[in-house]
């Protein structure tokens, strides 16, 4: 005991002294802070840092794209709410962005490159409305945190690709394919809205990559009332459409690996619960998964035949450590909350 009592105290030791080289830069658009915008923040941070640099957004609306570059890692987006700060993007991929912004960049409002990025307590917001692919959130490092957070879309809201990323009590909105890429990933106590129907994830996990997204205690919801395209995009002129029924997901490549785990479903979800994406091939590859969610979305018996329904000891396996710990032991709840840690 008196070891353990000796690590603990060793272990707070270094988080006190790790928190006090911390690098705070404060953002704040009347210019009290720093600097007026999260770009100029995001380029004052030293490059290849070996300790964190937190970003601190002050209430606001900062409009426009912010890039992370790769060299940028250990940078921390600190907000003072989600509806105080809010970092806002009002393109989409197809059409001209503002100049300056690189071809491969468009329609990306936030894109992280580079490593153990955390972002908490802001909303990241695709404005460019249901017309195509418009993201608010964009990460392609590894060992990436994002807890207390609202992000909003439309058509493809988060792309994650790569490593390994951890959602936690996050509000994720979008309509199609909202939730995206070649990551594995956790969603843990996370809310996942469905904006009138669509394809909740579509994942490209390679097929040598065990696991995908990874959804656990999550709720899924879904738009109560009629949508009027019109409230989006002005150049509709259609008439208002009924709220669709959603699925789970649809596998961008073959192998997509999507589990959901424990998950209150709302009636918003599809019988079926899961899409081919025009492919039968995909049926014999997709790995597409529940354990034991609940609610009218959640019943088992109109499930698409090539769904899997874990087993108790296949749940059991999709934890935080084995999913998401990797070579290098990595526990990414370390940096969350005490209240939400537990």
């Amino acid at each position: 005991m008196k070891n353990l009592k000796g690590a603990v105290a060793a272990a707070a030791i270094l988080s006190v002294s790790t928190l006090s080289l911390a690098k705070t830069i404060t953002v704040a658009a009347d210019g009290s802070g720093d600097f007026k915008t999260v770009p100029e923040a995001v380029a004052a941070a030293p490059a290849n840092a070996s300790e964190r640099t937190i970003v601190h957004i002050k209430p606001g609306t900062y409009d426009g794209q912010v890039i992370v570059p790769k060299d940028k890692s250990k940078v921390t987006f600190e907000g003072e709410g989600t509806d105080k700060t809010i970092l806002t993007f009002g393109y989409n991929v197809s059409e001209p962005n503002p100049a300056g912004i690189d071809r491969g960049a468009w329609g990306i409002g936030v894109f992280v490159q580079s490593d153990d990025f955390i972002a908490h307590d802001l909303t990241f917001k695709n404005t460019s409305g249901d017309h195509g692919q418009a993201l608010a959130l964009r990460i392609d490092g590894d060992r990436a945190v994002v807890y207390d957070c609202r992000l909003s879309g439309w058509q493809d809201t988060l792309m994650i690709n790569g490593g390994r990323k951890y959602f936690r009590d996050d509000y994720i909105e979008g309509r199609v394919d909202f939730i995206y890429g070649s990551a594995t990933a956790i969603f843990d106590h996370c809310e996942i809205h469905s904006r009138n129907g669509g394809h909740v994830t579509a994942a490209n996990t390679p097929q040598e990559q065990p696991y995908g997204f990874i959804f656990l205690d999550c709720k899924l919801t879904g738009d109560a009332i009629p949508w009027n395209p019109a409230t989006t995009n002005p150049a509709y002129t259609g008439t208002p459409k009924v709220t669709a029924r959603a699925d789970l997901g649809r596998p961008w490549r073959a192998y997509a690996m999507i589990a959901f785990v424990r998950c209150e479903m709302g009636d918003h979800i599809a019988p079926g619960g899961w899409n081919n994406w025009r492919n039968p091939a995909n049926e014999k590859t997709a790995r597409f998964n529940e354990y034991k969610n609940t609610g009218p979305g959640a019943a088992t018996e109109k499930r698409v035949p090539w769904a899997h329904q874990l087993t108790d000891d296949e749940a059991a396996k999709l934890t935080i450590p084995n999913v998401l710990g990797g070579t290098d032991n990595w526990d990414p709840t370390a940096v969350l909350p005490a209240a939400a840690a537990k």
